[in-house]
């Protein structure tokens, strides 16, 4: 039965519902800081973390919750005869329900002009360790980290006063893959801030899901594209789609691929790929006439293939390319007539990439998966530079 609950919360969505729901409960709800306050305010009764701990809050709440009459409450093994007797002995209430999401690193990180200290004081330390010593404390602990979780966990409350080892279970798994990236993206803003360092020891890449593919790159695979933590401008994964169907596993990647080679030129540019290979590479003084010398490089290899274009795109340039049926069309823009035009195409992904022909930024990482392991090395940024050419046979 859960009959205590600690709350401590970043994101307050939600929050008054769900505290409002366990006191009708009757579970006692202890709390820290501006979720106390929030819910205090709210006429909701809340009992303060410092008078659990009979320790007040200091150095500027970096130390709030971590003491043995927290982590206790949480860890003890409500089976285990010793472990309750323990907390008898120690005045130790058990905490049978743990609600917490943490400082919000990530958000703090892509702030413009962000300072180092602002950074370092958002890297949260008790909220992980109670998530954890709770996942930990799955078979006798509910956890909650995702809001979204909310409905599902009170349904049980109210149905069954506690609930199910299963879902608890799914919980504790959804709070280590929580942590376990939020610490990866304080170690990449560490190693981003120390450029000099060189790779670690130890790479520990976090990245979030954008969708779930129908499949992979053959029917019977399954699929999902995922982006990195940290949002990378003119990167696919932050392109709007304005159109068509959703895009296939295929279609990421034979996209990406056209934008890899839409990169490497900076006058108007239409590039044209079909199964990850170029088919037709066409630069002008217009785009109209970058996708005329784009198409006749090969007007058969095109068909349904995939076209990147580097400047917006005018309707007179998509009016050019409706005699030929292709998969993709990606621009960093569309004049309003153009993409009307285009979302004719009932079939066509339309896709709005600001900034898809900028270089990629130094410092990025090319990554190639190998089973078993992985192999890291620089983005090749390097530009041809025919000057420098030399005959070697």
């Amino acid at each position: 039965m859960i009959r205590r609950a600690l709350i401590s919360v970043s994101d307050k969505n939600g929050l008054l519902e769900l505290a409002q729901a366990l006191r009708e409960a009757d579970i006692e709800i202890i709390s820290t800081g501006g979720t106390a306050s929030a819910l205090s305010q709210a006429g909701i009764p809340v009992i303060n973390v410092s008078d659990v701990t009979g320790f007040p809050e200091c150095l500027d709440g970096r130390v709030k919750t971590l003491h043995p009459k927290i982590h206790g409450g949480i860890l003890a093994i409500r089976g285990n005869a010793e472990h309750m007797q323990r907390l008898q002995e120690l005045a130790i209430t058990p905490i049978d329900l743990v609600i917490i999401n943490l400082y919000p690193f990530k958000k703090t990180v892509m702030k413009p002009n962000v300072t180092a200290e602002e950074c370092i004081e958002n890297i949260d330390i008790g909220g992980p360790s109670m998530l954890r010593a709770a996942a930990k404390n799955h078979h006798d602990v509910t956890v909650l980290v995702d809001p979204a979780d909310y409905p599902a966990v009170l349904e049980q409350i109210k149905s069954n006063g506690d609930t199910t080892l299963e879902t608890r279970f799914r919980l504790a798994r959804k709070v280590f893959e929580h942590t376990a990236s939020y610490d990866a993206l304080i170690a990449s803003y560490f190693q981003r801030e120390s450029p000099d360092a060189g790779l670690p020891d130890q790479l520990t890449l976090t990245f979030d899901r954008v969708s779930s593919l129908r499949y992979g790159e053959n029917p019977h695979q399954g699929a999902q594209f995922y982006r990195e933590a940290l949002p990378v401008s003119g990167s696919l994964p932050q392109a709007e789609q304005l159109g068509g169907k959703e895009l296939s596993y295929n279609n990421i990647a034979d996209t990406d691929a056209a934008l890899a080679l839409l990169r490497e030129f900076s006058e108007p540019t239409v590039v044209a790929v079909k199964h990850a290979n170029p088919c037709g590479v066409g630069s002008a003084d217009t785009l109209l006439e970058a996708w005329q010398k784009a198409f006749e490089a090969d007007t058969v290899s095109i068909y349904g293939g995939i076209l990147a274009l580097n400047r917006t795109v005018t309707l007179e340039v998509a009016q050019a390319t409706k005699g030929v049926f292709l998969e993709v069309l990606v621009a960093p823009g569309f004049t309003p007539e153009a993409l009307a035009n285009l979302q004719e195409r009932k079939n066509l992904r339309i896709l709005r990439l600001p900034g898809c022909a900028e270089p990629i930024a130094p410092g990025s990482l090319f990554l190639k998966q190998v089973y078993g392991g992985l192999l890291v090395q620089d983005q090749d940024l390097s530009v041809y530079d025919a000057a420098a050419a030399r005959v070697v046979t």
